[in-house]
């Protein structure tokens, strides 16, 4: 329940930053407390005193779902009574949405005993709290309290918010601005910067500025006349010769500013910049001269692409009459060839570098062209058709399998979602037995392949990975093996479950908890389960149950091309997944109530996490087609040429297929393959979930597809438009490419012929939809 009172309005604060003046509507609180009393009443009547808008909260959720809709610049929560909730858990609740980031968060906290000592408020400022009041029924002391947090941290979040306008204009500015600390740190440059330096901004934020390279063609004395000048606190502007990345030279117009701060001192320097008129003459210049030699330097790497194909050990007998130089690099590449720690991939090239020797002219020919396509990165990557051929196809791959284009612009992405999903009233359950008695009929078919999780999903209201995964980790027995109590597992399932975001139309909870149901019927089959051991069995669970946590509904390509704050962490590569699994663990071990790995020794812990991670970074598509040939390649085949044989005698033995299977190396391909097939497994599931399950997936990428053309990015699937998209053409080339290979081999190994059987009938209601030319969910309604 969420109950408003309005205080006494006020006229709108006025303060300045600068020249900069900002305007604050009346402060906002929100009171978090389960039942009235008269310290909820006490701040009551001191908010309307003051002049505050006040609202009341009687529970986590509704606490929460009030946060995210009014944004309270001051938060209150009863930490007296905790029979009712936990104040720290609920703390962190609201600490986990956006914004909270400037909010101020107080705790009440019980008198304490003449007789016991004062109680650390550690815990407290762990959970996200700013600062506790001692309970105090009075009016005038909570009305204090409100006026001291309004005039201190409040007044300097409310400043620290307002920067972000100045930041936006900085972002847009045409001209290049850098600031620097004190000490010549660099601290912000903006896009404009980047693009006439040639950096991005992480290569050069926490650098000195002695530590970039300089240009030979400033005066001497240049630098020390520009750092005696500022460090007096006066401006100074001129024409200064900066090194580009590149490394050729550009002039400039620069403006160096000293910004005084605390005490009275020089805290930061503010240098804009602008290319002098001169450049384009230089700039012309550089590149001409330039070109000489990149293209005297392309003509020489042409000349010796054909050597690089010739067997190392025959080089040094033809190089005697070569420069000494020559022989020189012939003798290392012959060493790095008969080194004992070779690759195989090595072994490979060098078997036909020895076979091109003894071999026709068409031979040794065929052979080469199986060299240039062995030294590619791309050997398990399909060739695809021309875009004309086939834009669906090549948009997905484009998407999917791929970690993005050169930042193009100066957007920069931001998690704008909640990563709090919105709660109800539905009570979360201690242990299986409190589980509503409707949720629980549900459950008892959740080891089906045809269980409706959208059905749970709308009767759990938007949070079915608790549920489910309380159900599933119990058949599984996880508690027992991890050594926690279901209190501390139904507390992890919440922290993960809380990190999806619901507003996400795909890469949800309930996305989660569908792949959380496929991981657990694959592991029930009976190939899975004799090839896997329990520790095997957890890890996956755990793997598919943390596989998207904090997934914000863009593809890594956004993010990439967005220069989001993770892609720049994650260096573009697997960007999203890094996050899942390195997030997954972060809550987990943050709280001991959560860890659910608290009890098991230091050795399993290490092999359970190093599964999870391996399982989440498998389900990252760029790596798609290497998974599904090595496990074709590794255990199809294999098993397949052991039991054809064995199928027509009697007797058999089959500890061949099973020693196959159990091996490290091919367990580890069975679980990769598992949470892959379970993460994509929509087309497979019956007709109506694989049609909703196309609509939301479809409709993130409009989403996507809507925002990049707003923000000025480059539209990484072009065919994901709103307005143009065939849906069942997506859908039928998202089959045709990623999913039919993949679930033959794991049918075969696996047996999963239902899923087979929904797979064509499916793939069987896209292509009708298309030959109709329909390009939506469902076929038009008759007439």
């Amino acid at each position: 329940m969420v109950l408003e009172g309005e205080g006494k309005m006020v006229s709108a604060t006025e303060e300045c930053i600068g020249p900069m003046r900002l305007t604050q509507e009346p402060i906002q609180v929100l009171l978090v407390f389960a039942k009235e009393d008269g310290q909820s009443d006490a701040f009551w009547w001191a908010c309307d005193r003051a002049g505050f808008r006040c609202n009341i909260a009687r529970t986590p959720e509704s606490a929460v779902e009030c946060f995210l809709d009014k944004s309270h610049e001051i938060v209150v929560i009863d930490g007296r009574h905790s029979q009712y909730f936990e104040a720290e858990a609920v703390c962190r609740l609201i600490r986990a949405t956006k914004p909270s980031e400037h909010t101020v968060v107080l705790a009440i906290v019980p008198q304490t005993p003449l007789d016991q000592e004062e109680p650390s408020v550690r815990p407290l400022l762990c959970a996200g709290f700013s600062r506790r009041y001692v309970e105090n029924i009075s009016v005038s002391a909570c009305y204090n309290e409100l006026l001291q947090i309004e005039h201190g941290e409040v007044r300097c979040q409310f400043k620290l918010r307002a920067c972000n306008s100045v930041f936006t204009a900085l972002d847009h500015c045409q001209e290049a601005v850098e600031i620097t600390s004190e000490d010549h740190v660099i601290q912000y440059v903006n896009p404009a910067f980047e693009h006439m330096m040639g950096y991005h901004k992480g290569e050069l934020i926490g650098k000195e500025l002695t530590e970039l390279p300089k240009s030979d063609k400033n005066r001497a004395d240049l630098l020390d006349t520009i750092n005696t000048c500022i460090k007096k606190g006066k401006e100074w502007q001129g024409i200064y010769y900066a090194r580009r990345k590149s490394g050729d030279s550009i002039q400039q117009h620069v403006k160096i500013t000293p910004v005084i701060g605390q005490g009275g001192k020089i805290r930061h320097f503010v240098s804009i910049k602008r290319p002098h008129s001169d450049n384009n003459k230089q700039v012309h210049k550089i590149n001409r001269d330039g070109d000489h030699s990149q293209s005297e330097s392309h003509s020489l790497r042409h000349r010796d692409r054909r050597k690089e194909s010739v067997d190392a050990r025959s080089i040094s007998s033809r190089g005697s009459d070569a420069p000494s130089l020559q022989n020189r690099r012939y003798s290392s590449v012959a060493r790095i060839h008969s080194m004992t720690i070779e690759a195989p991939i090595t072994k490979v090239i060098n078997i036909i570098n020895a076979a091109q020797e003894s071999s026709p002219v068409s031979v040794a020919d065929a052979l080469d062209r199986v060299l240039e396509i062995l030294r590619t990165t791309e050997l398990y990557s399909p060739q695809l058709a021309s875009k004309e051929d086939d834009p669906h196809t090549n948009d997905l791959v484009g998407g999917l399998m791929s970690d993005g284009l050169r930042r193009l612009s100066g957007n920069e992405y931001v998690f704008s979602k909640s990563t709090f999903p919105n709660m109800s009233q539905l009570a979360i359950p201690v242990t299986l037995n409190d589980i509503p008695p409707v949720i629980a009929e549900m459950l008892d078919d959740e080891d089906q392949w045809d269980f409706n999780i959208l059905e749970l999903e709308a009767a759990t209201c938007k949070r079915p990975l608790t549920y489910l995964g309380l159900k599933i980790f119990s058949r599984f027995s996880v508690c027992e093996f991890l050594s926690c109590s279901e209190a501390t597992l139904r507390c992890w399932l919440q922290v993960i479950e809380a990190n999806y975001h619901a507003s996400n139309s795909y890469h949800n909870s309930t996305h989660a908890a569908d792949v959380l149901h496929a991981t657990a019927y694959f592991l029930r089959k009976e190939k899975v389960k004799g090839s896997l051991d329990q520790l095997d069995e957890v890890a996956a669970l755990i793997a598919a149950t943390v596989h998207d946590v904090d997934h914000p509904g863009r593809t890594n390509s956004f993010l990439c091309n967005a220069g989001s704050e993770l892609a720049i962490l994650y260096n573009d590569t697997a960007v999203l997944e890094s996050h899942h699994a390195a997030l997954a663990f972060q809550l987990t071990v943050r709280d001991i109530k959560s860890n659910i790995f608290k009890n098991i020794d230091r050795t399993q812990f290490r092999t359970l996490r190093q599964a999870i991670i391996d399982m989440v970074l498998a389900t990252e598509m760029t790596r798609h087609f290497e998974h599904v040939n090595k496990f074709a390649n590794s255990i199809n085949k294999p098993m397949a040429a052991i039991e054809e044989p064995s199928s027509n005698s009697e007797g058999s033995d089959s500890e061949g297929p099973a020693s196959i299977r159990n091996s490290p190396e091919n367990r580890l391909l069975i679980k990769r393959m598992m949470i892959k097939c379970a993460d994509v497994a929509n087309p497979c599931r019956p007709l109506e979930l694989c049609i909703e399950w196309a609509g939301r997936i479809s409709e993130e990428y409009f989403s996507q597809t809507d925002e990049e053309k707003r923000e000025a990015l480059p539209v990484v699937m072009p065919v994901f438009d709103r307005n143009t998209c065939s849906i069942p053409k997506s859908q039928i080339s998202f089959i045709d490419y990623f999913i039919t290979d993949m679930f033959d081999a794991w049918d075969a190994f696996a047996s999963l012929p239902d899923l087979m059987e929904h797979l064509s009938e499916n793939y069987k209601y896209w292509k009708g939809l298309d030959d109709m030319k329909c390009k939506s969910l469902r076929p038009p309604s008759p007439p």
